[in-house]
């Protein structure tokens, strides 16, 4: 690639890189160095040396010194396949580690939302999950994040289930958040009954712009019996029920907003493709998340980095609910040019029959590539690589 040439023109420039290398006016450029030199270590010491021999330059500098070591507490180097099971047959570069991992105690889930078909931005969170399963010989499970009853449907299930076996995924076994609905209440109620909680009718977009100027709601200070009324009607979904929901008491000034009372419960009246009308009342994604994942024995929860702000309310949430802490491991989004991988965007070309359905051929979902003519092995080899 372009990056290896420019890399070895400069590792051959003798004195001048050195020169470049130590000074502290350009820290990025020697940490792009470093990354090359892990991934291209021994082609480029080769390269180099014919480089500065037809220069005339002497010997070829060091492409890697104990100084430049890249840091090895997530990345070790290695060499063989990804994982004796990877279908791909790829043979990365590295080997990633899972922070406080132990052999056989490793357990991880995979947790798409209902509300779609399964594309390639969640082919890698999914392929990731697998790759750390096969490496620490853990489990992985896959739970449908089912808690949002207007987006979601059996049709999106039974799809997401095909596109995880076409990719080669063993899990353990199916669960759903929705099978924690009745725990999940219990929950909500003890920690209204705690204090930590309360119940709020703010209008939603006065509510987020309250949140975003650290304003705390009239409704902060409500005494208990207040809320537990409150959250009765919620449950019932009256009228009254239905201007309220229920929000975390955390801190309404801290500078990461996540943690400005973020919502715990809403009201829908709408059925929930799996058990119908029995709720009236859905927990958030923020909140069922830490609880289910403590409760199923997660070890690590793998997330992608667009949820970063979201870490600590996630700990704090577990804390607060008195359950054992779950690690976050987060790993970069995927993200393609001219491509859309929003889920409601590509609802949208479905619903108003701009394409023949979600295995389209045009589509960037598992199924559409497929369609497609591309190989599934082709498609987690690229996948890796993006990881490795």
């Amino acid at each position: 690639s372009n990056r290896f040439y420019v890399c070895y023109a400069f590792a051959g420039s003798g004195k001048r890189w050195e020169s470049l290398r130590k000074s502290k006016k350009y820290p990025n450029l020697a940490r792009w160095f470093n990354s090359i030199v892990e991934e291209h270590g021994t082609a480029l010491n080769e390269v180099t040396s014919v480089y500065a021999g037809k220069k005339g330059l002497g010997e070829p500098t060091a492409t890697k010194s104990k100084e430049q070591s890249v840091n090895t507490d997530k990345v070790k180097k290695v060499n063989g396949d990804v994982s004796e099971n990877n279908k791909g047959g790829s043979k990365p570069s590295a080997e990633i580690d899972l922070p406080d991992a132990e052999v056989g105690k490793v357990r991880l889930r995979f947790a798409p939302e209902p509300s779609g078909y399964l594309h390639i931005g969640h082919s890698k969170a999914a392929l990731l999950n697998k790759y750390f399963a096969e490496r620490y010989q853990g489990q992985v499970i896959v739970r449908f994040d089912d808690t949002n009853p207007a987006k979601e449907s059996n049709e999106f299930v039974d799809n997401l289930i095909k596109d995880i076996d076409t990719l080669g995924i063993k899990y353990e076994q199916i669960t759903y958040t929705s099978d924690y609905f009745p725990e999940l209440m219990e929950m909500a109620e003890k920690l209204i009954r705690e204090g930590k909680t309360y119940v709020d009718d703010t209008p939603r977009e006065q509510m987020q712009k309250e949140r975003m100027d650290g304003i705390e709601s009239k409704c902060r200070n409500n005494i208990v019996e207040e809320n537990l009324k409150l959250w009765k009607e919620m449950i019932a979904g009256t009228e009254r029920g239905l201007q309220c929901c229920v929000r975390g008491k955390l801190d309404m000034q801290d500078p990461n907003k996540s943690l400005r009372d973020p919502v715990y419960y809403r009201c829908n009246p709408m059925p929930h493709h799996r058990i119908g009308s029995k709720y009236k009342v859905y927990p958030t994604y923020d909140f069922a998340c830490p609880y289910v994942d403590a409760i199923e024995g997660i070890t690590h929860a793998l997330r992608s980095s667009e949820y970063h702000d979201r870490n600590a309310q996630y700990y704090r949430i577990q804390e607060d609910m008195g359950l054992r802490k779950v690690l976050i491991y987060e790993f970069s989004r995927l993200n393609m040019v001219y491509t859309l991988l929003s889920k409601r965007k590509l609802l949208w070309f479905v619903q108003n029959g701009k394409v023949d359905g979600w295995d389209d051929a045009r589509f960037p979902t598992v199924q559409g590539i497929v369609r497609r003519g591309l190989k599934i092995e082709a498609l987690i080899q690229f996948i890796v690589e993006q990881v490795c």
